[in-house]
């Protein structure tokens, strides 16, 4: 007979103390964690409602001495915020949709076509991992200021945001971890009705594939979402730049509690993002967990 290990036993458990004590410590751990995820989003949305000397002034206040929900208005008006969104929502649908094609094809390749030195491929891709962000800076931007065979330069245009991005090393893993959870025999069945390896990847196991795609989705659309360094390398012109950068360029000329006001804006697209499909992205995560 298997017994499940806990941290308190059940005979503990039972006792009316070792109750009390559980349930202490559990409140305990889940108002810390709450704190610590939403004090900094207190801090932030009441710093954009303060004025500019109560933003600033040291010891800093926990509740805005007056409300000014007038700051989030002329900040989305002063830092022309609504052509930053859309400039950010063009270049992250964008690599989202190059990383549904390629990255989907890599996966479905890897785990169910069996290509000759797969495992080494994919080995050598989870290698990338291993390698800093910062690193890669240099050589991604000789690469992208003279494209190798087109010989283009893609500075201030979108692909030099796409081209990079579409790559990805982890969502591809991702991906093939689900699709080695998919029966075989499902397949199977496709093909000896005579679908071929697309058919059976549109028909049988794209459709299946939702949770995971989703989450690979929310990736693809966070990772050029929260994005600095790159943007600001590859699109040095205003008017193409992205949330992150236009806020950081137009900073200086701003006041403090505009700016917190801003960033704040910034950030609500990505929170709502998460707090909508945080159940979506749990279950596309475990779901190649198992297999059957």
């Amino acid at each position: 007979m298997s017994t499940t290990r806990t941290l308190i036993s059940p005979a503990a458990l039972a006792r009316p103390r070792g109750r009390l004590l559980y349930w202490l410590c559990f409140a305990l751990v889940v108002v810390l964690f709450t704190l610590a995820f939403l004090g900094p989003l207190y801090w932030m949305v009441s710093g954009g409602l303060k004025t500019t000397q109560e933003a600033v002034q040291t010891p800093p206040t926990w509740v805005p001495g007056s409300v000014h929900p007038e700051n989030y208005q002329r900040a989305w008006e002063v830092m022309d915020l609504a052509r930053l969104l859309l400039n950010t929502l063009y270049y992250a649908f964008g690599a989202l949709a190059f990383q549904l094609v390629l990255d989907v094809a890599a996966a479905y390749s890897l785990s169910k076509l069996r290509p000759v030195l797969g495992k080494a491929i994919l080995g050598l891709m989870l290698v990338t991992l291993m390698i800093p962000a910062t690193v890669l800076v240099v050589p991604q931007y000789l690469t992208v200021l003279d494209m190798p065979i087109v010989e283009r330069n893609l500075l201030n245009s979108p692909w030099a945001i796409w081209l990079p991005s579409v790559t990805n090393a982890f969502n591809i893993f991702l991906l093939k971890r689900f699709f080695d959870s998919i029966p075989k025999e499902l397949l199977d069945a496709a093909s000896m009705d005579g679908a071929g390896p697309l058919r059976v990847l549109w028909s049988v196991v794209l459709p299946i594939s939702r949770p995971i795609l989703g989450v690979v989705s929310i990736f693809a659309v966070v990772g050029v979402w929260k994005d600095f360094l790159w943007p600001m390398l590859v699109l040095p012109d205003p008017t193409g730049q992205t949330l992150a950068v236009g806020i950081y360029s137009l900073a200086t000329s701003v006041p403090e509690n505009v700016l917190i006001a801003a960033l704040t804006i910034a950030s609500l697209p990505t929170l709502l993002l998460f707090l909508l499909f945080q159940r979506n992205i749990m279950s596309g995560l475990t779901a190649g967990g198992l297999k059957g």
